[in-house]
């Protein structure tokens, strides 16, 4: 017979939400019973998250300021007919200081790791050694849900962290590097130089499939590396993934996927950037939002989480839509030339597309002047897909 624990919060996923939301409500609620349970050993996996410093706005800085561990003022892009400096804060966190600061921030006992989940409710999480959790209120923080009810482009990507044998010199970070070949889609090269001689390099595509080859990929990145001219004498950490798109689909069947009454943040909820497929902006704001709230039941929790979900996938309508048209109405070998035009805009637009922002006058300027894509593909593209 397993054990039943009971405490009056339980978050399942210890993953960039589940963290952040253990964050957060220790901070609010410093006397919450909490618990975060995680298959793996450590909380965060293994990644490394960079952020636009418009993307968390400054009254949200208190929650992600501890995770950071390495900031730039500038960025720079790369396209075969545009070179550009843009002047932003970015910054990226770590997996490793993502574990440090939420285990330092919990009690003993909180971090219930190594513990496979094998199912959840609003107020219950079944583990497979034969534990129950007996909560107030479950939030489920796990990876995505049915993603086939929504309509899909792919961000995959493979990065790795090079030790080199003399300091690359690079001041900041290359975002996009779009003059390399095009492979598999619209493919470019992401640099993050976090010590004089440390280079984190990220091959990424905006493709069709998320079939991912990481062997092939490696060569590639080491390739890159000798065109910048960079010795590589160790790889110091890797990682993949491939990130969702979405071009359009239904979002109550996605949230119906992994249970309609069940509260979920993260991916689970589909809380990610439409354009990008980052989920970090939105990870901080539900954090933030869900421990202002005084009702943390079950009930109480998943009618606010799906509620806050609900209305950011709304707001996503239009980046969905540009999505739908670079994905369904573009050349795939062509779409660099629509992220290269993107790029030529204010840099202010830029900052506000990538933060979900976008004023209407934002949302004109992208759309007037010459289209990157054929009008009579678009405009099918447009009648087809379910980018609303």
């Amino acid at each position: 017979m397993g054990r039943t624990i009971p405490c009056d919060v339980a978050i399942v996923g210890g993953g960039l939400a589940g963290g952040l939301i253990a964050l957060a409500l220790r901070s609010k609620h410093p006397d919450l019973d909490l618990r975060i349970v995680d298959a793996a050993e450590t909380l965060g996996g293994d990644h490394v998250w960079s952020f636009f410093g418009s993307d968390v706005s400054q009254g949200n800085r208190w929650l992600i300021a501890p995770l950071v561990v390495h900031a730039w003022r500038g960025y720079d892009v790369a396209f075969p007919n545009l070179g550009r400096q843009i002047d932003a804060t970015y910054y990226s966190l770590t997996s490793e200081r993502m574990d440090a600061v939420v285990r330092a921030a919990l009690p003993d006992g909180a971090a219930m790791l190594g513990r496979k989940v094998l199912a959840t409710s609003a107020t219950a999480v079944v583990l497979a050694d034969g534990d129950r959790i007996e909560a107030k209120g479950v939030i489920d923080c796990r990876g995505p849900g049915d993603l086939a009810v929504l309509e899909l482009g792919w961000q995959k990507f493979v990065g790795q962290e090079l030790a080199l044998a003399e300091p690359h010199g690079e001041t900041g970070p290359r975002v996009m590097d779009a003059t390399v070949e095009q492979i598999d889609g619209y493919r470019f090269v992401y640099c993050l130089p976090f010590t004089e001689r440390s280079m984190f390099v990220e091959d990424t595509y905006y493709s069709d499939t998320p079939d991912l080859d990481g062997a092939a990929i490696g060569v590639r990145i080491a390739d890159y590396a000798k065109s910048r001219g960079w010795q590589v004498d160790d790889v110091v950490r890797g990682e993949a993934g491939v990130l969702p798109i979405t071009l359009g689909g239904d979002f109550e069947a996605y949230w119906r996927s992994t249970g309609a009454n069940v509260a979920k943040a993260g991916m689970r909820a589909g809380l990610f950037q439409p354009a990008t497929g980052y989920s970090l902006p939105d990870a901080v704001r539900l954090a933030i939002r869900l421990a202002g709230e005084g009702d943390l039941s079950g009930a109480a929790l998943a009618r606010f989480t799906h509620d806050y979900a609900r209305a950011a996938w709304k707001r996503g309508g239009f980046y969905r839509m540009l999505n739908a048209m670079m994905f369904r109405a573009g050349d795939p070998a062509e779409r660099w030339r629509i992220i290269e035009r993107f790029y030529r805009l204010d840099p202010m637009l830029i900052t506000r597309f990538y933060a979900g922002r976008s004023s209407f006058k934002d949302k004109a300027r992208i759309l007037t002047g010459k289209p990157p894509v054929p009008v009579g593909r678009a405009i099918k593209v447009l009648r087809t897909t379910a980018w609303r």
